[in-house]
């Protein structure tokens, strides 16, 4: 993906295979700055202190809560997030109750006002997309592990 046409649209398709990672069922946002501790322990596990590794997983970080926190503000409940490794990459997947609402980057709107964050994340990825499983949007997004 390039920077400039990343974050203009999702593309739908399913995300790749991947392994090991954690999972949580979301109902509020109010949890997510335990998540987020969770999540940074768990990275830091696999990575070690390679100053390097440490500045990817706080993209991961990122990009999980701006996917984690679209979904719950947006995604009509029923939130299952989780963050898998794959042989070079972090697979961010959040799955929400509003498979009628692909995801719609913000388009012409003030950056003062928000609502940037897919462009953020496509800008992140080595990979991104959504599909359609089990009744549920799943939007992902591959962040580099190396």
């Amino acid at each position: 993906m390039t920077g400039e046409s990343a974050g203009l649209a999702w593309p739908s398709s399913p995300p790749p295979p991947a392994g090991g990672g954690w999972h949580w069922e979301l109902s509020h946002v109010s949890e997510l700055p335990g998540v987020r501790a969770q999540l940074r322990r768990g990275l830091a596990e696999v990575s070690g202190t390679d100053p390097a590794a440490t500045e990817l997983d706080d993209a991961v970080v990122l990009a999980f809560d701006e996917m984690a926190s679209n979904a719950l503000r947006h995604g009509g409940g029923g939130v299952r997030a989780r963050v898998q490794q794959t042989s070079e990459a972090w697979l961010i997947e959040v799955r929400d109750s509003a498979p009628q609402h692909p995801p719609q980057p913000a388009v012409g709107r003030d950056p003062s006002q928000g609502g940037l964050g897919l462009y953020l994340i496509a800008e992140m990825a080595n990979d991104h997309g959504w599909h359609l499983t089990e009744g549920q949007k799943s939007v992902w997004a591959l962040l580099p592990r190396r």
